[in-house]
């Protein structure tokens, strides 16, 4: 019993420090947000368009194409870094992207969109966030490939940078087409 009280501590101590070792693991990504949603279908949706002239945008709309579905907002410093490269994709890879507004104004991002143009086929409002909470996003910009079959099949929690899109996205969006 005696020794028992010895061990117990150092086993203790052993699991803590190996926890904390893993986390030092320099393979492993900080910035990597996985997301259970990864080969599973898209979660279904229904939401009003930005443009009352427009029909409803609902998740049937992103079935039997490549997608980039992206949640973003206008007070959203990140996404004006990046609003640039969601452009740039929109235009030379002919690659539709779904712009979802997250917990902003209507008027705020017609503002934002006039001033900086707009990359995105469809722009759906999401007033409740209750489609941003379906896809698991905790905060904008993040950003999803859908495939043809309505699939998740990457997640990118923060602002698309040169290095991601060249690295993983290109190459992800050519398997997909093929």
């Amino acid at each position: 019993m005696r020794r028992l009280l010895y061990i117990l501590p150092l086993a203790v101590f052993g699991i803590i420090a190996a926890y904390f070792v893993a986390g030092l693991d320099p393979a492993r990504d900080p910035s990597a947000v996985p997301s259970a949603l990864i080969d599973r279908p898209a979660p279904s949706f229904t939401l009003d368009p930005l443009d009352p002239a427009r029909p409803l945008v609902v998740s049937d709309d992103l079935r039997g194409e490549i997608v980039l579905v992206n949640f973003f907002a206008s007070w959203c410093v990140p996404c004006r870094v990046e609003h640039p490269l969601l452009q740039q994709l929109a235009q030379e890879q002919n690659l539709p992207i779904y712009g979802i507004v997250y917990k902003d104004q209507p008027d705020a991002i017609r503002r934002w969109l006039h001033d900086l143009g707009n990359p995105y086929a469809m722009v759906a409002v999401d007033p409740d966030s209750r489609t941003a909470i379906d896809f698991g996003v905790y905060g904008v910009p993040e950003t999803y490939v859908i495939d043809r079959e309505s699939r998740i099949r990457f997640r990118f929690a923060g602002p698309l940078d040169p290095m991601t899109i060249d690295e993983i996205l290109l190459p992800l969006l050519a398997e997909l087409r093929e």
